[in-house]
């Protein structure tokens, strides 16, 4: 199990860590992990690694076993040994823009209050896909609601909720495509605002910066037709 370090600290861009394993793929898994790994439509961290004056460029990170990550290299090469420890470092610059587009698109479910049935992260732009027999009569008015709540400076934050709670509050479950883990017995929520300021709850892996001030002004991009109840809409960091 590695620990997920980027889940105390969506901020942290260093780290040290242990090489615990490799897997045949030639993937590098580590005790301890300030990549995020690809998963819940967000991708997985890019950086480097070192150790014993040796350093490796790291292309992405995924789940493997269990709760283990694994640490991709970009090039294969020889791999540090079970038991090196060795120094993490992501590519900070696009892990922010990550943080700032999936927080993005948390508010955008707020602004567009209807069923996710898939989402898509990038480093320049996201997307959700709705249940959305017709497209927004007004796109305008679309953005100008995203970026009014971003202009709150909202704050972001993070809680937890019992299998058995989120069972009793489905309506938290945003996302039909995606359903939360269970089974450890918590389950991670992110929250946008506080009392009564509070505009969105649900369950969420992901990084997400600490205030919405922090996304910067987001650009509304095509809704595209993906079939007869389904609408992709497209943001943009401007």
């Amino acid at each position: 199990m590695s620990e997920m370090l980027f889940r105390d600290d969506a901020y942290m861009r260093e780290a040290v860590g242990v090489v615990t394993g490799h897997t045949p793929e030639g993937g590098i898994v580590v005790d301890r992990s300030i990549f995020y790994p690809t998963g819940g439509g967000q991708p997985g961290d890019s950086g480097r690694i070192g150790w014993n004056g040796r350093d490796m460029q790291i292309a992405t990170a995924v789940k493997g076993e269990g709760d283990d990550i694994v640490l991709v290299p970009a090039v294969p090469m020889a791999l540090p040994a079970v038991g090196t420890q060795i120094t993490q470092e992501i590519d900070w610059e696009r892990r922010h823009r990550h943080m700032r587009v999936h927080t993005a698109m948390h508010l955008l479910s707020v602004v567009l209050p209807l069923p996710v049935t898939g989402g898509q992260i990038g480093a320049e732009k996201g997307r959700l896909d709705f249940a959305m027999p017709e497209p927004p009569e007004d796109k305008q008015a679309v953005e100008d609601a995203l970026n009014e709540l971003i202009d709150r400076d909202l704050v972001v934050w993070e809680s937890s909720i019992t299998d058995e709670e989120l069972d009793a509050k489905p309506g938290l479950v945003k996302t039909m495509s995606v359903q939360p883990p269970r089974g450890a017995g918590k389950v991670r929520l992110v929250a946008i605002g506080e009392g009564e300021e509070q505009i969105d709850l649900q369950p969420c892996g992901g990084t997400h910066v600490a205030r919405t001030a922090e996304i910067g002004r987001i650009r509304l991009g095509k809704v595209e037709n993906k079939g007869k109840q389904n609408r992709r809409v497209h943001i943009y960091l401007d």
